[in-house]
C-alpha cells in the first residue's frame, strides 16, 4: 500500500518548512531509516528519514518549495505498485482524499504540545523579491534564510551575487551586499571566532582623533534568531519564572575529569558539562515534577529523561537532545553530545536531535561566566544555568583557603513547582557533583 510522506512538524511553533533538496530521487529504492530529504526550518536544516521501505514513487514538491506542515511531499510505494490516481494527482498544499499513514513522524509527538494555529511571523513575506510559492525568477537560487533577509531589507535578489553551491545566494551574500563587501570577504568575517578570554584578545588599533564614527548598519533578523525571540517572549510572558542558585564544590570533579581524560584519546575526552548532564538526569528521577510540562489544566510528568543542551550556532542557540540520559554511561553521553553539537554547527541535524527534550541545561562555563539565569525552554518546566568552575577563597576548618566552586541556577515555572522543591533538587544534585565517582557506578 502506498504511503504518503508529509512535511513533518518539527517543533510546536513550526508552521512551514523549505525542502532544500531530495536525497533519494524518484524511482530509487527507500529503506526504513534512510534520509529522504533535507528540510530547512527556523531552527536548522534537518535530515528527514523514512519510516517505510519501498520505492520513492513520486515527489510532490520541488527543491526550494516552502511547504506548510502536514502537506504531502512524496509518495512511497511497493515495487511495481500502481498509484491511486487521487494520491498521484494531489497538488502541493492539499491533503489526499484517503488518509494513508504518515511516512515521516516527529519524535516524541505524543509528549510535546503542538500549536493549533501557526504564528503569522513564520510565513515568508510575499513580494516581488520573494514570490509566495517560493520560486524565484530566472532559475535564481537562494536559501530560505537569504530570501527572508532580502525581503526584510527590500533587496532585489537578482542584484546579489551568490557564493553558495551552483551560485546559490546564502546568508553571507546578503550580509555582504548590505555592507558593500564582496561575497568572498563575508565568510572570513563571519567565521572569525570571538575570544574566550577578553584579556588575551589583541587590542584594536587606536583611531585618529579626526576619524569619523562608523555608519549605522542594518542587520536583518535571521530566522533562527526570530524564532528564539518568539519562543523566549512567550516563555517570559506566560510562564512565571523563579530562580534558585546553589554553589557546588567541584574540586574532586575536576581532578577526576583530568584523570579520566588522561586515559582517553583526544576525540573521546569528557567535559564538565557531560558530568552535569549525567548528574541532572539521575536527580530528575527523584523529582519528576521538574521533568515535566504544563498542558492546559494538568501537568505531564515525562517517563523518559531527555536532557536538552544549548549549543551556540550561527545566528543563535540550538538545543540538542540526549535521550534517556539517566540510562546511559558517562562516556556514551559525552560521545553523543559531541556528535550532536557537530551536526548542529554544520546545520545537518535530524529531527530526533532537536526535539523531545524534557529538561534543559545551559552552560556558559567555558566563557568565564560566574553566574547567570536562563529562560525556560517551552514547554519544559525547568532549566539549569551553569557558570564557570572558579578558584575562590573558601572557609575550611576556620581557615580561608583556595577552593573550586561552580554556581548553578535553576529556573522553574511557578505554575508547576515551587521554591522548596527547587532547593531540594539542587541539594540532591550536590552528592553527584561533589562526589562524582557516583556517576561512574
Amino acid at each position: 500500500m502506498a504511503e504518503t510522506v508529509t512535511m513533518p512538524k518539527l517543533g510546536f511553533d513550526m508552521a512551514e518548512g523549505t525542502l532544500v533538496r531530495w536525497i533519494i530521487q524518484t524511482g530509487e529504492p527507500v529503506q526504513k531509516g534512510a534520509v529522504l530529504a533535507e528540510i530547512e526550518t527556523d531552527k536548522a536544516t534537518v535530515e528527514v528519514e523514512s519510516n517505510f521501505d519501498g520505492i520513492l514513487a513520486q515527489q510532490l514538491v520541488q527543491a526550494g518549495d516552502v511547504v506548510p506542515v502536514n502537506t504531502p511531499i512524496a509518495i512511497i510505494a511497493a515495487p511495481g505498485e500502481k498509484l491511486d490516481q487521487r494520491l498521484a494527482a494531489a497538488p502541493v498544499g492539499t491533503a489526499p482524499a484517503a488518509s494513508p499513514t504518515q511516512a515521516v513522524q516527529t519524535p516524541a509527538a505524543a509528549s510535546q504540545p503542538t500549536s493549533a494555529a501557526p504564528y503569522a511571523a513564520d510565513a515568508l513575506p510575499t513580494s516581488d523579491v520573494l514570490p509566495a510559492a517560493g520560486h524565484l525568477p530566472g532559475n535564481l537560487k537562494a536559501s530560505p534564510l537569504a530570501r527572508r533577509m532580502a525581503a526584510d531589507a527590500h533587496i532585489n535578489l537578482q542584484l546579489v551575487p551568490g557564493s553558495g553551491p551552483s551560485g546559490r545566494i546564502v546568508q553571507r551574500d546578503i550580509k555582504a551586499y548590505l555592507i558593500g563587501a564582496s561575497p568572498a570577504q563575508a565568510p572570513a568575517q563571519a567565521a572569525a571566532p570571538l575570544p574566550v578570554k577578553t584579556a588575551q584578545a589583541p587590542l584594536p588599533p587606536p583611531l585618529a582623533p579626526t576619524t569619523p564614527p562608523s555608519p549605522d548598519r542594518i542587520i536583518p533578523l535571521a530566522r533562527l534568531r526570530a524564532a528564539i525571540g518568539r519562543r523566549m517572549l512567550e516563555s517570559k510572558q506566560q510562564a512565571p519564572h523563579f530562580y534558585v542558585t546553589h554553589a557546588y564544590d567541584v574540586e574532586v570533579l575536576l581532578a577526576l575529569r583530568t584523570k579520566i581524560n588522561s586515559l582517553l584519546p583526544d576525540e573521546d575526552k569528557i567535559s564538565v558539562n557531560d558530568f552535569i548532564v549525567k548528574a541532572v538526569s539521575l536527580v530528575l528521577r527523584q523529582f519528576p515534577n521538574l521533568n515535566a510540562a504544563l498542558q492546559g489544566d494538568h501537568v505531564v510528568q515525562f517517563g523518559a529523561v531527555n536532557i536538552g543542551v544549548a549549543v551556540a550556532v550561527e545566528s543563535g542557540l540550538l538545543t540538542v537532545v540526549c535521550r534517556d540520559a539517566d540510562r546511559k554511561p558517562l562516556r556514551q553521553i559525552a560521545g553523543e553530545l559531541r556528535l550532536l553539537a557537530v551536526r548542529a554547527r554544520q546545520g545537518k541535524v535530524r529531527p530526533d536531535d532537536i526535539e523531545g527534550s524534557t529538561f534543559s541545561v545551559s552552560n556558559l562555563g567555558m566563557y568565564q561566566v560566574e553566574h547567570f539565569i536562563a529562560i525556560l525552554n517551552p514547554p519544559e518546566a525547568a532549566i539549569l544555568a551553569v557558570g564557570s568552575a572558579l578558584q575562590v577563597p573558601v572557609v575550611r576548618d576556620g581557615l580561608v583557603v583556595p577552593g573550586w566552586r561552580m554556581q548553578a541556577t535553576l529556573s522553574v515555572d511557578h505554575r508547576v513547582s515551587d521554591g522548596a522543591e527547587a532547593a531540594r533538587f539542587l541539594q540532591a544534585l550536590a552528592p553527584y557533583l561533589e562526589e562524582p565517582v557516583r556517576l561512574l557506578l
